[in-house]
């Protein structure tokens, strides 16, 4: 079997640990050194990994950590409940919400990260 792991690189882990666990439910497995924490959520853990910015995630590359808004083709979706009741969370604990859509197929909520990674929120009608 095989069992995935996101790793997150943010710039303030404290944070990133009380936005994941109060926001999006993440339960704290532990921590891994000073610089890293382990979040479980269903089947999968998060690993948050505090990297300053301007840091070079790649040696061979001139690519330096930015942790503004930015867009990357691979995404978490947080399957919930409640999607406005979660994004109320997201946006208090210094999330944002970008917008989204309903339908006879359920909802989804585009969201952020305080740290400029997007995710959607997704709830699923059981029909």
């Amino acid at each position: 079997m095989i069992k995935i792991s996101v790793s997150i690189d943010v710039s303030n882990l404290n944070q990133a640990e009380a936005f994941y666990v109060e926001a999006l439910g993440c339960k704290k497995i532990r921590d891994q050194g000073s610089k890293m924490v382990v979040l479980a959520v269903d089947n999968a853990d998060l690993y948050l990994l505090e990297r300053e910015p301007g840091s070079k995630p790649l040696k061979s590359s001139n690519i330096v950590r930015d942790y503004k808004r930015h867009w990357t083709p691979i995404h978490l979706d947080f399957l919930c409940d409640n999607v406005d009741e979660i994004v109320a969370k997201i946006v208090a604990l210094g999330g944002v919400h970008e917008g989204g859509e309903r339908g006879d197929w359920g909802s989804i909520a585009h969201c952020v990260d305080p740290f400029g990674n997007g995710f959607c929120l997704i709830n699923e009608e059981q029909g």
